[in-house]
């Protein structure tokens, strides 16, 4: 019981410790802005007379004009910043564009392309299908069974049925379980 107490103290007295650091921190730091606040305040020359504290006409206009000086400098240096941005929008806005055209000619090139591949395909398949059966079936047995199987898909039923009946007990059914199964991962949703 002594102990578990002695533990209890101990870890009240870290956490006084920490409040007691957070409040000197806090305390240290507030003193450190306002006396770096008040040296920059009397080191820093007066440039420019406030016009509110301007005695006679002369030296209001002399405030004024200085006044409006600063404001036409600032206002020129905005006028840039404004320039650049909209240069650089405008640069921005013709990559765009670009890419954009770019984007538009990359997507035709591999249509025509998919096209071509496609076409190719078509080919391949009118030349099997317009073979023998029996000399087929011999060429699709030598081929993978995916290949293979892609092709008599695209088949008509009865040319592809006349290539498969040509096949091995064992390369008709490999075949088959893959042109059955290529859609059986398809949504049904």
């Amino acid at each position: 019981m002594n102990l578990r107490r002695r533990v209890g103290r101990g870890t009240l007295f870290i956490v006084a410790m920490l409040f007691a650091m957070s409040g000197a921190l806090r305390l240290g730091s507030g003193i450190g802005v306002a006396l770096a606040q008040t040296d920059n305040a009397e080191s820093a020359p007066e440039t420019e007379a406030d016009p509110t504290l301007c005695e006679s006409p002369s030296a209001l206009a002399a405030a004024l004009g200085l006044r409006e000086d600063r404001l036409a400098v600032q206002e020129a240096a905005l006028q840039d910043r404004l320039a650049a941005l909209a240069l650089a929008d405008a640069a921005i806005s013709d990559r765009m564009v670009a890419m954009q055209a770019l984007e538009d000619e990359l997507k035709a090139t591999l249509a025509l392309a998919d096209g071509a591949a496609e076409a190719d395909i078509d080919r391949l398949t009118a030349v099997y299908q317009a073979m023998k059966p029996k000399d087929a079936a011999a060429l699709f047995e030598t081929m993978s069974p995916e290949f293979a199987a892609g092709f008599l898909g695209r088949m008509p039923p009865e040319s592809a049925a006349a290539i498969l009946s040509g096949m091995s007990a064992e390369a008709a059914y490999g075949v088959s379980v893959i042109v059955a199964g290529r859609n059986a991962g398809v949504p049904k949703n």
